[in-house]
């Protein structure tokens, strides 16, 4: 299923580069490091939910900023289209080549260069995966917060240009909140150099702000200065049945007010998916013992190392005894709690199994989700009778995973086929509660049409002025965003 064919919107003209020019690029990185056999190139060019498959004449897999430098330079001169790709676990299509641009592939750049514990600083190149920079703050004693299920495969660069947000944005934040200094390429090739540890930095505009999001359009990330926090010294972890996303808030309420800021994830899944898990996953078991319409991912830390499992149970007693929580597991040991986990980040990989499924990553008001859920569910049954909604994720911060898996026993292309209706019906009423059609996932290619019908004008004509001042000749991951 292609979905930019179906939405009709590619309409840029397929690019040819000359055999001379690719040989210039070739010679900066190597031959070694300039992919052209197409099976060697196959992993860039396909995305993980084979939404999207792209094709390029040549992967560059540049080791150094000089290296990348030197590509954007001579890319800009010839106006050759690049698209920068990280971990290439992007969901939108925006890593991937749609017309046979250049790909400028990161993941040679893999060095973590300083890790500053004093500073609570680390800084890593744009082709470090998530989770060795977890790995490497751990080995320091220290916490990098980000957290996301693709933690072995998505990269620094990647989760800064895409503000990657994770099942730990309650507590502390998206991508953008971990970042202290960037080092950037240009389009035209200069470098800009801010990689500073300062926490504290009014000296003029936070220029940083510019790429981080920006997925590639504005300038290649090729390495950054992340802070890191004091590592905790107990986690609690609990998984709870509950009957309603409505008691399921509460409950979240209830949390945060006990624990003094504890929460450091609280993910909302419902029924539906928890059955695909058990069913497809062979490794997963259900935690308990009864059936459940919905259920709540709950994890505490705390730089103390005794009184969480009190706060915890103190929770989950005043949920009991408000009719909040049906029944609940806490975690006795750390491979249980991966267990729990386990389910839970198995949600998206099984819905492969289940059939078609039309996903949204939205976000609405912390206190909207319920309503937001529930009207949603009515529209889209109203509009596909049969068709079974499935939304999980983090209740802390109103992001909402809101897919639908088709009709049982339906034909899958068919379902597919109304993608565009469902989402018309879905993103209405997100509008409607004042949220994001894209909460951490970003625009790429499958979003871009959509921006303008619902972005503020004036922002959508500073964001069209920001391109054209740091890319004028449009070559920078061309198509997307904008």
């Amino acid at each position: 299923m292609n979905i930019i064919a179906q939405a009709g919107s590619q309409k840029a003209d397929e690019i040819r580069i000359r055999s001379e020019l690719l040989a210039r690029f070739a010679a900066i990185v190597g031959e070694k490091y300039a992919v052209t056999d197409a099976a060697m190139q196959e992993p860039y060019l396909r995305e993980m939910r084979d939404l999207y498959h792209g094709h390029t004449p040549m992967v560059l897999r540049p080791g150094s900023v000089g290296e990348v430098s030197a590509i954007l330079k001579l890319a800009n001169q010839n106006k050759t289209p690049v698209v920068p790709q990280g971990g290439n676990t992007g969901l939108v299509g925006g890593q991937v080549p749609h017309h046979g641009e250049i790909v400028l592939s990161l993941n040679r750049m893999d060095k973590i260069r300083e890790v500053d514990a004093t500073s609570n600083t680390i800084t890593a190149e744009a082709g470090v995966s998530l989770g060795r920079v977890r790995e490497a703050a751990a080995n320091a004693d220290r916490l990098y917060p980000l957290l996301l299920p693709s933690e072995g495969t998505c990269t620094v660069g990647g989760n800064l240009s895409t503000n990657a947000g994770g099942t730990t944005a309650v507590s502390w934040g998206v991508a953008r909140q971990q970042a202290l200094g960037l080092e950037v390429v240009l389009a035209d090739g200069r470098v800009l150099n801010n990689l500073n540890k300062l926490k504290k930095d009014n000296t003029g505009y936070d220029l940083k702000n510019l790429f981080i999001g920006a997925e590639g359009t504005l300038g290649v990330i090729t390495a950054a200065t992340l802070r890191l926090i004091p590592r905790p010294r107990s986690v609690e972890t609990a998984f709870v049945g509950i009957a309603t996303p409505e008691a399921a808030l509460e409950l979240l309420g209830i949390a945060a007010e006990r624990t003094g800021g504890a929460v450091t994830s609280f993910e909302l899944m419902a029924r539906l998916g928890i059955d695909a898990v058990l069913k497809y996953d062979t490794g997963s078991r259900d935690p308990l013992r009864d059936v459940h319409p919905w259920y709540v991912l709950i994890e505490l830390s705390s730089q103390a190392r005794t009184g969480l499992r009190d706060a915890l149970e103190e929770v989950l007693g005043e949920g009991v005894e408000r009719s909040l929580v049906a029944d609940a597991a806490i975690a006795d040991s750390l491979d249980q709690a991966k267990a729990f986990w386990r389910i839970r980040e198995m949600f998206g990989e099984v819905q492969r199994q289940v059939g078609g499924s039309i996903k949204h990553d939205i976000s609405v008001p912390v206190a909207h989700v319920p309503a937001f859920i529930r009207e949603a569910n009515q529209a889209v049954v109203k509009l596909i009778p049969g068709a079974r909604p499935l939304p999980f994720g983090h209740l802390g911060d109103g992001n909402i995973h809101y897919n639908v898996a088709q009709p049982v026993d339906a034909d899958k292309t068919a379902f597919l086929e109304r993608w565009h209706d469902v989402n018309k019906v879905v993103f209405d009423i997100v509008l409607k509660y004042g949220g994001s059609i894209s909460a951490e996932h970003g625009i790429g290619i499958m979003k871009r049409d959509l921006l303008p019908t619902i972005k503020d004008p004036v922002a959508m004509e500073l964001m069209r002025a920001i391109k054209r001042t740091l890319d004028p000749n449009g070559i920078l991951n061309p198509g997307k965003v904008l």
